[in-house]
């Protein structure tokens, strides 16, 4: 059965290349600016994620820009075109100017192609996050489900990804802006390593620090133990990473102990986010319970008062 409807996903997704690289999905590319040269994130086609990272550590300081507006404008002509509906699942809005622009642009490209059905999708969700919600919606899209049908899934799907990341260096983070520069330095006399996670509109949040790597692969196993493993047998669990193949094999030994049926989907911090955390990062995501859950009693007000305005 051919599918119902065609995919639009981004870079910032940090999938395999050859996992997105097939008919009926269109790759929006990234920009990224290593050495005063600006590069697309193509998913490591034209430079390894080893390559990248290794400049980072020899102390290249890349920075990240917003999408071009010819990259979304040449995505969704493409889909106007094809007369195939389409559904666009988009990196965080919170952490780019995609969404908003994307909005911008389909209302253009419709002022042409009126009756062409393209719907865009908030991931609400960063990195390999927003990979797993791509990975299961290339699946539901060969189920055949249509693009409205999908739309709607990825927009309820989106709070059923957990994660949790791990970085190696503080001082990344201190560029970030997300701690100050006298915790960065007295992390890294302690050895200290922060945990992090993404709240329900997809922004990096330290959620806690470990003493060393290993300890905080054994927190990342517990995390997985406690929620992803209650879901049930067969649900893939994506491993990400900056360059540090060997913590992959090492978390992989204790999933494993937890499973031993866990399907594993490997695959590289990109560009993108990788500017910004720095090597060494490594991440588990997976499917688990409702992360709205997780909300306060004055939070869950808060997020009604706003859906009521």
């Amino acid at each position: 059965m051919a599918p119902k409807c065609n995919l639009i996903i981004d870079s910032c997704c940090d999938l395999p290349f050859e996992m997105v690289d097939q008919e009926g999905i269109d790759l929006i590319k990234f920009p990224y600016i290593m050495d005063g040269i600006e590069y697309t994130d193509d998913l490591y086609q034209s430079v390894s994620a080893r390559d990248f990272f290794q400049k980072m550590r020899e102390g290249a300081q890349p920075s990240t820009a917003q999408m071009p507006v010819s990259e979304l404008h040449g995505a969704f002509l493409r889909a106007a075109e094809s007369g195939v509906p389409s559904v666009y699942i988009c990196f965080a809005a919170v952490l780019s100017g995609a969404y908003d622009t994307a909005q911008l642009v389909l209302s253009q490209v419709k002022s042409d192609y009126p009756d062409a059905e393209i719907h865009i999708v908030n991931s609400q969700l960063a990195s390999a996050a927003e990979g797993l919600l791509v990975y299961e919606a290339i699946r539901q899209r060969e189920k055949g489900l249509t693009a409205s049908e999908l739309a709607e899934w990825a927009s309820e799907a989106l709070y059923y990804v957990n994660c949790e990341f791990m970085v190696d260096d503080l001082d990344a983070l201190r560029r970030g802006g997300r701690i100050p520069a006298s915790v960065a330095y007295a992390g890294s006399k302690l050895d200290v390593k922060p945990l992090l996670s993404v709240d329900l509109e997809g922004r990096l949040t330290l959620i806690g620090v470990a003493r060393g790597r290993k300890k905080g692969l054994k927190h990342m196993t517990e995390l997985y133990e406690k929620r992803g493993a209650s879901v049930g047998p067969g649900q893939c669990v994506v491993l990400a990473h900056a360059d540090c193949p060997k913590d992959v094999e090492r978390l992989k030994e204790e999933l494993l102990k937890i499973d031993k049926d866990i399907p594993f989907l490997e695959t590289s911090i990109g560009p993108v986010i990788g500017s910004h955390v720095g090597p060494g990062m490594i991440a588990i995501i997976f499917w688990g319970p409702d992360r709205r859950e997780n909300l306060s009693v004055a939070d869950m007000i808060a997020r009604k008062v706003k859906r009521e305005h």
